[in-house]
């Protein structure tokens, strides 16, 4: 079946028809590394990591770009408030995203380029525009003229006659039009810079995209890839400066995830509700991040909230918790993957993802799985429900479905211990000591005193801690879901 994305250039759902069947190059924007990633980063750049474990899982051969932008105004300030240098910052921030992303269970893309590492092509770009007529020098900086480019606000829906000055740009007297863009920027004392036509200065946010892209997917591509709030005028200004610039269309689908709000506001700095990934997951066991964000379509909007949070822990531990019931019955865990036809969930999995990457609707269908497997395996024992052709194709579309999403990444001794000692270290409670109150638990529901064993059991839940009676005896798990 073909897949459909929704083309944000078209604003409509559209067939994914690549340049070259059975390739495909992708360019997403990645973060500006002056501090944290935030659970805004995170929302875009899982988003588009299942839309690449999903292409290739589809037989395609991709190539995926991701930048970094390393020279800017936020990393230089930042910088001086630290008495560093912004490559030194740049740096850190760099390092510290990678670490996020390796506690996330990202696949890295295939190149992480830097926009510093790319003066010369920056500077290429701005000179043929130049040439063109499509951009202009002024004391050192040079701007792009929007309104030379008749087809500009084609991705945003935005018309300059129907924008006021001042509105989203700074209104500089120097600018043929209030909405020009600057390409390059002149350099003050002190900041970063590098020689140039027009002299020492360092490229403005936008061109440094186009550079890289061009550079590594070619002048056109098949899909440009970042946040909605993007839009306008980051991915706007790229198309303006790289369509002038090569005389050919840029990218051929645009895609945009959703916002994240937080307690339902938008977050924001002055509201000191930023979320960095960091915290996150040191407060909840990462794939419970992963599943909170691909619970959802990755265009809408989502609101985090603790209770969203304890929700989303609460059925990553039915997932766990049917995998612990079915490894027993296999030598190695996790087994080998097949990623042949597979059963009907499969089917039906690839059918959500095909239509626009619609991870909530596969996320439903693992769930309706779980639930049905479990059910079986209260019936009929769990080897005669998941040894059988259909039962173990099940599995094996659970394990390669959590191979797309980024779950499942764990063996269910690994998930279920790690989360035992998180409740241990943030309850402060000694694990014999738990033991000692489920033995004593045992020993009244033997002598059928249900009252002390009741009472056992709720006094271990006011300490996060829920007990499983098991025909081979009580177990505990954590109880919210916090790491």
């Amino acid at each position: 079946m073909t897949i459909k994305v929704y083309n944000t250039l078209g604003r409509c759902k559209q067939p994914l028809d690549p340049m070259t069947p059975g390739k495909i190059r992708m360019y997403v924007c990645g973060p500006t590394v002056y501090d944290s990633c935030h659970i805004g980063h995170a929302r875009s750049i899982v988003v588009f990591d299942v839309i690449y474990r999903y292409l290739k899982a589809r037989g395609y051969d991709v190539y995926y770009v991701r930048n970094f932008t390393d020279v800017d105004d936020k990393i230089i300030q930042r910088a001086n408030d630290l008495g560093i240098s912004s490559m030194e910052l740049a740096g850190r921030c760099i390092d510290e995203f990678h670490a996020d992303m390796e506690s996330l269970n990202m696949q890295p893309p295939d190149l992480e380029p830097l926009a510093t590492e790319h003066i010369s092509q920056i500077i290429t770009i701005v000179r043929l525009l130049i040439e063109k007529g499509y951009a202009y020098p002024v004391d050192g900086d040079v701007y792009f003229a929007v309104q030379k480019w008749p087809e500009y606000g084609k991705l945003s829906g935005r018309k300059l006659e129907d924008m006021e000055a001042g509105a989203r740009v700074d209104v500089d007297p120097r600018k043929q039009s209030p909405f020009d863009f600057v390409l390059w920027k002149s350099s003050k004392p002190g900041e970063p810079a590098w020689d140039s036509p027009w002299g020492k200065g360092r490229p403005g946010w936008h061109i440094e995209c186009s550079a890289m892209s061009a550079e590594y997917l070619g002048e056109t591509f098949d899909i440009h890839g970042g946040g909605k709030d993007l839009i306008f005028p980051h991915h706007e200004n790229e198309i303006a400066q790289s369509e002038a610039a090569f005389d050919k269309p840029f990218a051929r689908y645009w895609i945009h995830n959703g916002f994240i709000n937080i307690n339902q506001e938008k977050m924001s700095k002055s509201l000191g509700n930023f979320l960095m990934i960091k915290d996150i997951v040191k407060a909840w066991h990462p794939e419970v991040l992963r599943l909170f964000l691909v619970s959802s379509h990755y265009r809408s909007p989502i609101d985090y909230t603790e209770q969203a949070m304890a929700e989303a822990a609460a059925s990553l531990d039915k997932i766990y918790g049917l995998l612990e019931r079915v490894a027993p019955l296999f030598d190695t865990w996790p087994p080998q993957v097949s990623w042949d036809s597979g059963t009907e969930l499969w089917q039906r999995f690839c059918d959500a993802m095909d239509d626009d990457f619609n991870t909530a609707r596969g996320m439903g269908l693992l769930f309706e799985t779980v639930r049905e497997l479990n059910r079986q395996i209260d019936e009929k024992g769990a080897a005669q429900a998941c040894q059988s052709p259909e039962g173990l194709g099940r599995i094996n579309d659970m394990l390669r479905i959590g191979q797309i999403l980024g779950l499942m990444a764990e063996t269910p001794q690994q998930y279920f211990q790690q989360r035992k000692n998180a409740v241990l270290k943030d309850q402060q409670i000694d694990a014999q000591w738990i033991e000692d109150q489920i033995r004593q638990r045992t020993q009244a529901r033997k002598a059928k005193d249900f009252a002390l064993a009741d009472r056992i059991r709720d006094d271990l839940k006011a300490c996060n801690i829920i007990l499983e009676d098991r025909p081979d005896g009580t177990i505990w798990k954590h109880g919210d879901g916090k790491a």
